[in-house]
């Protein structure tokens, strides 16, 4: 007990404890949080789920209220390269050190618990108090949070009426966790709007649309809608993006893909609306934010020459976005996907709607997700994608996966890796470890 656990101990940790899988329900958490003094209690969040683009809006967020001064906490997953990815204050990861210290201190309150007779609180419940424990520790003047899965029983809606409630695009997805019908998968994603609230989302799909409108009515929350349709004066590239919205005219965002400009229209919306809460955000600082954010692994270009592209894309509404960018950016392009999927995606939707758009497509089993979730087998998934196209190879690795998509493209091909986030931080030191052996390190 007495003994300071380091960093890779914190890890060890931490890998001993995913067997405990995932656990909808909000008990464990509370009680975790009430034996590290409520931490939650003393913090002002903005809360954030959606089925797709939760995170490049918390990442949105979050750069505009660490510009205009504010010391803001973020607490995300699922991560791409570091495990202290989940926990930031105003753009700078958690250090090792205070990891190992606040690891310590979830670590005896949760064996305390079990000690009492009660279940060990799963990895997702343990993080999740961390990052409350250690913002209101850090002074945070807000927190802002998305959630694991869903909300009604996701860990993070613990949280007592946040300052936002952000509600971002809503779709299909953890059908059999949330349901099968989009107004229930839809219910579970308002279950985090509490009286007290104020509410921004997305426009949505008319029964999504018409669950947050029933939820907000019953509890009293205002609602805005914000609309990706009002943009204008969009002008999209791989490095930045520009768009017009809400009064600000010419904004840029470091980041490629169209659903980016979506997700930053939201964002718009739920800083206006903490405007109106009385939070100072000078419009030079809301460009300021947006055009320094980063949000790694979405429509992102790791190497150009071929030009390789890694995306988010996981889920079918993912993957029908990722078709919308690749029209968009590549008509055409001659291109090569790299394709991982987890057991729990519509895998035939996400090779429908991307498949007419690849010369070739080079499969690999994606990495096994923090929840469990297998990846399809390699083999298995190529057999599937042969339904939808005739050029398909798998491949033992994801080194070799990159291997033969690099010797597939030629100099002006395009090369995509999508399908699971899981196999991401893996990719991206492949792609970098091959561009430093070619010496290729000049192109970015």
């Amino acid at each position: 007990m007495g003994v300071k656990m380091k960093y890779v101990q914190a890890l060890e940790y931490i890998a001993g404890c995913r067997h405990l899988g995932s656990v909808p329900g909000l008990e464990s958490t509370k009680e975790l949080l009430r034996r590290l003094g409520s931490p939650e209690q003393e913090l002002s969040f903005i809360h954030i789920a959606g089925t797709n683009g939760k995170g490049s809006v918390l990442g949105m967020i979050s750069s505009v209220l660490a510009s205009a001064g504010y010391r803001t906490g973020r607490y995300l997953s699922p991560v791409i390269s570091d495990y202290r990815e989940r926990f930031w204050i105003n753009g700078k990861m958690m250090a090792k050190a205070e990891l190992g210290r606040y690891m310590e201190i979830v670590r005896n309150a949760a064996e305390s618990m079990e000690r009492d007779g009660l279940a060990h609180p799963t990895v997702f419940e343990m993080e999740t108090a961390l990052g409350f424990l250690w913002f209101r520790d850090k002074k945070c003047d807000l927190a802002v949070v998305e959630t694991g899965m869903g909300g009604l029983l996701d860990a993070t809606n613990v949280i007592p009426a946040p300052l936002l409630c952000v509600l971002t695009s809503i779709s299909m997805d953890h059908m059999a966790a949330l349901g099968g019908s989009l107004r229930e998968i839809a219910e579970q994603k308002a279950g985090i709007i509490k009286s007290g609230s104020r509410v921004v989302s997305v426009k949505q799909p008319v029964q999504a649309m018409e669950v947050l409108q029933e939820t907000c009515r019953r509890l009293g929350c205002p609602l805005r809608v914000a609309d990706p349709q009002k943009a204008t004066g969009v002008r999209h590239g791989l490095e930045r993006q520009r768009l017009s919205y809400g009064g600000y005219r010419g904004l840029v965002i470091p980041l490629a893909g169209q659903y980016q400009i979506d997700n930053c229209v939201i964002a718009i919306e739920a800083l206006q609306a903490l405007m109106e809460l009385g939070y100072a955000i000078p419009e030079e600082k809301l460009r300021c934010g947006l055009a320094d954010v980063k949000w790694p692994g979405r429509f992102q270009v790791i190497r150009k020459n071929p030009l390789f592209v890694v995306d988010g894309a996981h889920n079918a509404d993912g993957a029908a976005r990722l078709a919308e960018s690749v029209r968009l950016y590549f008509t055409n392009r001659r291109i090569i996907y790299i394709i991982g999927i987890l057991k729990d995606k519509e895998a035939e939707k996400i090779l429908e709607a991307t498949c007419g758009y690849a010369a070739a497509l080079v499969t690999v089993a994606a990495r096994e997700n923090p929840r469990g979730i297998p990846a399809i087998p390699a083999i298995a998934l190529a057999e599937l994608a042969r339904t939808y196209h005739e050029n398909v190879t798998a491949a033992d690795s994801l080194e070799e996966a990159v291997e033969m998509a690099l010797l597939l493209a030629g100099p002006q091909d395009v090369i995509i890796a999508f399908g699971s986030l899981s196999f991401q931080g893996e990719l991206l030191k492949i792609v970098q470890d091959d561009r430093i052996r070619r010496g290729d390190t000049h192109d970015r």
